[in-house]
């Protein structure tokens, strides 16, 4: 049983881990709304050209 709870931590332990991984290589950039709206224009003309 105490083998399961040690595996258990460590998953979770793993999980959190990833988690500050991830978020510490996303570059955030801060837009205003019209490169924002160009942005996601540009995004959904890809989405709909594939």
């Amino acid at each position: 049983m105490k083998l399961w709870k040690l595996l258990g931590v460590a998953g979770i332990a793993g999980v959190a881990a990833s988690g500050v991984v991830l978020a510490r290589r996303r570059h955030w950039r801060t837009y205003d709304a019209d490169e924002l709206r160009a942005e996601l224009h540009d995004r959904l003309t890809e989405v709909q050209s594939k």
